[in-house]
């Protein structure tokens, strides 16, 4: 039998593909991998760390964009988190940033929460991902 064409390989992996529309919200681009475990959180905060990068905890009831308060191009409600307490700038290890993200967890239970990665030359937020999900 001849092999299947690109377009038929990737209509029927889309076929079999079931989407709960309740519970697939995305966040980050690491949201999409499996979930991480503390190890591999402790080893992206590590990676963070080693390459200059500031981290900082943030936590949300929400979670997600919307766009309840206006339709204007580019405005959405939600696009910014709660900081939980400030940047830390003299973190060098994740045993640190950890300790504060069970600290945030401890006091917001019901919250997403993440860590993020910002550089404190160019003023952007370079990675981030979600290290906790409400009633985790």
């Amino acid at each position: 039998t001849p092999a299947p064409t690109f377009r038929s390989a990737v209509a029927q992996a889309y076929c079999e593909e079931v989407v709960d529309p309740e519970n697939n919200v995305k966040y980050e681009a690491m949201s999409f991998l499996n979930s991480f475990t503390r190890s591999d959180m402790e080893a992206q905060v590590n990676y963070m760390i080693q390459n200059g990068l500031i981290p900082c905890v943030e936590f949300d009831t929400k979670g997600v964009t919307t766009r309840e308060h206006s339709r204007m191009p580019g405005y959405y409600d939600g696009r910014y988190w709660t900081m939980w307490k400030l940047p830390m700038f003299g973190a060098t290890d994740a045993s640190s940033v950890m300790a504060e993200v069970d600290e945030c967890k401890a006091n917001n239970p019901d919250s997403f929460i993440r860590i993020l990665g910002f550089d404190n030359i160019k003023q952007v937020q370079c990675m981030g991902f979600l290290v906790g999900r409400p009633g985790q």
